[in-house]
């Protein structure tokens, strides 16, 4: 399993020289001879190589780091100074951890499950992997999805933007009917609209200070675009206004909102804001119909999501392990797979010949006849190596791979590959 090997680099850690080079580790791993398989992880906070290794493990890292460093444009030197290396089954462990919201820096995030899947979609249609990274991004996912159905790590909103929603249905009740603004188009904004989504939030609009941004987030959600000039009316159409932009002064001033409500027809509206410093003057909590609330509101309701998670962690390890136990014993049985594909490749070279033979020493046999010889043959190599199969998967799966090895090998006169 020393093959496997996952080399990665985190955006927290890394210099921006190295960062602004390095927007995906796959970039040179196709033309390293020594990667069989790959696949590449990319986040906001990281960017991962996952890659299946031919024999001679240490001299092919080196050559992959190599490739990577070439590709790339750095030096070696820096590029180990700051990727941290996985290998074995250390490497099943860590996607598994990744994939449950262990690792992340949001403990228990939902948004890098997704981001695990789209890794493994986008690798399997440019044909970059093969059996082993297959099993190991079906294990995490599997991972994932164990996590957050069979634990709590993701039962709480630990998001500022989903936590930011949650206070505004305490107020509004269910918001899948209501209607958003969110105010800023950068990360947050977008957290926003992705968790808006995920609550089933269909109306929603973006108001941002360059309208360009704004059409460019709101084109993603189908939903409007207005620049801040246009704030007063985007509040008058709105139940909830989410606000987390990096002005250094207030963008919602308490005019604006007091215009907005006078023409509201006497409905609440929900203020969150997100920012520091604040979005919103704080007078505009004065404002009759108006419900603010701001980060220390927001701060309180996270420790809370915090402890809450903190408390699912050990049974999200369970769930890890127990994934990674399997994941062991399914790689263990893809070892001996090359060994009985030969097998099957000698038994039905054997079967093709003697059911020639048998023909030409039967002359001139109906067509129905011989079709019906060659399913016989088929059926009898196929059930008398079927029982073998499986045990010779089971072994493997145990552990004792070698034996079963050499075992087939010898009962079966099968040459060693550096034999043939």
């Amino acid at each position: 399993m020393d093959r496997l090997v996952c080399l990665g680099l985190s955006h927290r850690t890394a210099p921006v020289e190295l960062r602004e080079r390095i927007g995906s580790l796959g970039l040179g791993a196709e033309r390293c001879p020594a990667v069989l398989e790959h696949a590449a992880l990319q986040t906001c906070y990281r960017v991962e190589l996952y890659a299946h290794l031919t024999s001679g493990v240490e001299d092919a890292r080196d050559e992959l780091v190599d490739a990577l460093s070439t590709a790339h444009g750095v030096t070696r030197e820096l590029l180990l100074d700051h990727l941290y290396v996985h290998a074995g089954e250390d490497v099943a462990r860590h996607l598994c951890r990744v994939a449950s919201g262990l690792d992340s820096l949001v403990l228990g995030e939902a948004e890098i499950l997704g981001q695990v899947r789209e890794a493994f979609a986008t690798a399997v249609e440019e044909e970059t992997i093969g059996d082993v990274l297959t099993l190991l991004f079906r294990t995490a996912i599997s991972a994932g999805r164990r996590a957050r159905a069979e634990t709590g790590i993701g039962a709480n909103p630990a998001t500022a933007s989903s936590l930011a929603l949650a206070l505004a249905e305490g107020v509004l009740g269910e918001l899948r009917d209501r209607r958003i603004l969110v105010i800023g188009a950068g990360r947050i904004g977008l957290q926003t609209l992705k968790a808006a989504r995920g609550r089933g939030i269909a109306q929603a609009a973006v108001a941002n200070r360059t309208k360009a941004r704004a059409d460019d987030l709101a084109r993603r959600f189908d939903a409007t675009a207005h620049d801040l000039d246009e704030l007063e009316a985007a509040l008058v159409e709105v139940d909830v206004a989410i606000s987390a932009t990096s002005s250094e002064a207030p963008v919602v001033g308490v005019g604006d909102v007091r215009r907005a409500m006078a023409r509201r027809a006497d409905r609440p509206l929900v203020l969150v804001d997100l920012a520091v410093p604040a979005d919103v003057e704080r007078e505009v909590a004065d404002v009759d119909g108006v419900r603010l609330f701001d980060v220390d509101d927001l701060r309180a309701g996270l420790d809370d999501a915090m402890t809450a998670r903190l408390r699912e962690v050990p049974r999200v390890e369970a769930v890890v392990e127990d994934e990674v136990e399997e994941f062991g014993r399914r790689y263990r049985e893809l070892e001996v797979e090359p060994l009985l594909s030969e097998l099957r490749r000698q038994a039905e070279s054997i079967r093709e010949r003697e059911v020639d033979r048998a023909l030409r020493d039967l002359g001139d046999v109906d067509q129905a006849v011989a079709e019906r010889m060659e399913h016989l043959s088929r059926t009898l190599v196929k059930r008398l190596l079927h029982d073998p199969t499986v045990r010779a998967r089971e072994r493997a799966g145990a552990g004792d791979g070698d034996e079963v090895v050499d075992a087939v090998r010898d009962l079966f006169g099968i040459s060693a590959p550096s034999d043939q």
